[in-house]
């Protein structure tokens, strides 16, 4: 017992953040979509906290540096909430991207105070997935999923058929930061127990039917494999074919649809299905609002009022959800699934410039630590996990855009990033890092207190 109220004691500072993750496991209500979630109120709450413990340490808790990387979509954000067509849109739309880009990727920032801390956070996200994802695999094989093809079996998790793209991306940062914490120089249990995991998590991700998370997923995974090292990624790489083929070929879990949809991938161009005509005619959309207004956009919210202007006779109504506990409805297409062309189209220029130029820091300074903890290996499964986490996402980006209960997941994995990237003194080493917030500023204040 009292091991565990000290664990408990010492990990207290990130249970919020574990809040939100595990919230994130309960049933969206059907309806519910669009709306704030139990998820994105426990996530105020976590700024909030983050407020008073800089309050009560009165310690400047970023450096330059990381002040600038976090607070710089602010700019392109501002100028965007200023352009909307109504004050309810702007106030909105402003309160949104804060809440993802910025407020809580910087309370998680600062909530994290050791690679101790980071783990804890890794894990949480590997256990959500494996939640999601045994929901998943039950609605698959039980019919109970959302509508794709005419049958009741696409994977979707608790998050229901108006967020087919959730229990994809929950499953695929769980899978990523399974794959870190497996190559990393940890524990040999934990290393075991990650490589389990990252297998099993395969089987939920293929069930999805997200082709996008499939490629990020892959493209993220393979470049950890890359960055730790070439002996590594054979070994990884022959256990992931082993797994495939045992899956597919003892499980005969590579059913048609499953083949249809990954062939798919490579027919985009020649003959699309409709909803990548839908995605291109939105995007080609999105490109001719920012012709119009360069610099600053359409304005937050604004890209559903400008899409049919722009858009051609291409674009259908709405894509068909249904199944997974929810009747069938026609769902509008009210964004053009590119996060980059979402805020070019919306925030112009000055905002994709200021939240990509962020992001593009943020990689940069991961793989710098990354490259500097090669030289001591305690650390190297953090920097995989963190490098994994934004390559997956900058990838992701490319083909889905924020909206849906699991954003708020994407806001923590940016302060989980943000925190390798701009917080931990990765050529040092050390296994614990002083608090940001309640650590002395010198040896002269240690002894005075």
């Amino acid at each position: 017992m009292g091991t565990l109220t000290s664990a408990l004691g010492r990990a207290l500072p990130v249970l919020p953040v574990v809040a939100v993750i595990a919230l994130l496991g309960l049933p969206v209500a059907p309806g519910g979509e669009g709306g704030a979630t139990v998820a994105d109120a426990v996530s105020g709450l976590v700024v909030l906290c983050c407020a008073v413990r800089l309050v009560r340490g009165r310690r400047r808790p970023l450096s330059r540096t990381a002040a600038l990387v976090i607070g710089l979509p602010v700019v392109g954000i501002a100028v965007a909430a200023a352009g909307a067509a109504s004050a309810g849109a702007g106030i909105s739309g402003l309160a949104r991207y804060l809440q993802v880009f910025v407020l809580v990727p910087a309370a998680v920032l600062l909530l994290v105070r050791d690679r101790r801390d980071f783990r804890v956070l890794a894990w949480s996200f590997v256990g959500l997935a494996l939640w999601q994802g045994a929901i998943g695999v039950h609605q698959y094989v039980t019919g109970t999923g959302a509508t794709y093809q005419g049958e009741d079996i696409r994977a979707v998790g608790t998050f229901g058929p108006t967020d087919i793209m959730g229990m994809a991306t929950v499953v695929a940062f769980g899978l990523v930061c399974a794959v870190g914490l497996a190559l990393g120089s940890g524990a040999a249990r934990q290393r075991t127990a990650a490589v389990v995991c990252s297998l099993v998590l395969l089987l939920p991700l293929a069930l999805s039917f997200s082709r996008g998370a499939w490629i990020a997923t892959a493209a993220a995974c393979g470049a950890q494999l890359v960055l730790a090292g070439l002996r590594r990624a054979v070994k990884v790489g022959a256990a992931v074919a082993a797994a495939v083929v045992i899956l597919v070929g003892g499980f005969g879990v590579g059913t048609a649809m499953l083949q249809e949809r990954i062939s798919s991938i490579t027919q985009v161009a020649d003959a699309p299905d409709q909803s990548v005509t839908d995605r291109y005619t939105m995007w080609a959309a999105a490109v001719g609002m920012w012709r119009e207004h360069p610099l600053t956009g359409v304005g937050l919210k604004g890209f559903p009022d400008h899409r049919d202007g722009h858009a051609s006779l291409a674009l259908s109504s709405g894509s068909d959800t249904g199944g997974a506990g929810a009747a069938f409805r026609k769902q509008p297409l009210l964004s053009p699934h590119n996060m980059y062309l979402l805020i070019l189209s919306e925030q112009g220029l000055i905002g994709l410039l200021a939240l990509a130029g962020s992001w593009l820091a943020l990689l940069v300074c991961a793989l710098r630590g990354l490259v500097r903890v090669r030289r001591t290996p305690s650390g190297l499964d953090c920097a995989l996990v963190a490098c994994g986490l934004l390559s997956w996402q900058l990838i992701d980006f490319m083909y889905a855009d924020i909206g849906g209960p699991s954003t708020v997941l994407t806001a923590v994995c940016f302060g989980l990033v943000g925190w390798w990237a701009l917080m931990d003194p990765a050529s040092s080493a050390p296994e614990s890092v002083p608090d940001p917030v309640t650590a002395p500023a010198s040896l002269e204040e240690a002894s005075a207190r």
